[in-house]
């Protein structure tokens, strides 16, 4: 079954078309416990060997420790390198993270790999706002593996139904940019968007702002 976003058929009336030139604020989420650090990746976009830009997101370890742990092992190997963005639809959300898209045909991109390791769900209070980086899933709640979604707008019907477990700090015009490409009947890009992500360490990485 394909990894996707059940709940596609919400009404995208509810979202207000957000424009190149807003200005982009990460969505509030509680603070960490002092002894928890969220550690942050960069996430580089092409498309045809041309860069579009960096998309920085932090992920919750306090919040989603599981999805934080799958995910940081996966980019530990390289995994996403070479991955695509295959989902890309205006006013939600772009989703990547399918090996199958690395070399497969397109038909089978969404679909996952059979073999891979599945997370459990870990629902939380936190709602999906623009920014959020959520967890893809086919029907079944623990069935979510490596594949990913930011939400380009807030998406609040999907509250309590997928594991958040991080958010974009930096980038969101990246994102924009990769939803608005043009794409076909699927909402595939015409054109592959790949993506390559590496965790940052140290200075490399960026101040962080909490609610308390």
């Amino acid at each position: 079954m394909s990894l996707f976003l059940l709940a596609l058929c919400a009404s995208f009336s509810m979202v207000t078309m957000l424009h190149a030139d807003d200005t982009y604020t990460p969505p509030e989420v509680p603070a960490p416990p002092p002894d928890v650090e969220r550690p942050q990746y960069k996430i580089t976009v092409t498309q045809k060997g041309k860069a579009l830009g960096s998309i920085i997101v932090e992920l919750f370890p306090d919040i989603a420790p599981k999805h934080v742990a799958n995910f940081d092992s996966l980019v530990a190997i390289g995994f996403y390198n070479g991955t695509a963005f295959h989902r890309v639809i205006p006013n939600f959300m772009i989703q990547g993270g399918d090996p199958n898209s690395k070399t497969k045909p397109r038909e089978q991109w969404g679909f996952g790999d059979p073999s891979q390791k599945r997370v459990p769900a870990e629902f939380s209070k936190i709602s999906h706002r623009r920014g959020i980086v959520s967890a893809a899933r086919a029907a079944d709640p623990n069935s979510a593996t490596s594949q990913f979604f930011i939400c380009v707008a807030d998406a609040p019907w999907l509250d309590g139904q997928y594991s958040v477990f991080g958010r974009v700090l930096k980038g969101m015009e990246v994102a924009d940019i990769v939803v608005n490409v043009p794409r076909d009947q699927r909402d595939n890009p015409i054109d592959k968007v790949e993506m390559t992500i590496v965790k940052l360490e140290g200075r490399e990485r960026v101040p962080v702002h909490t609610s308390k």
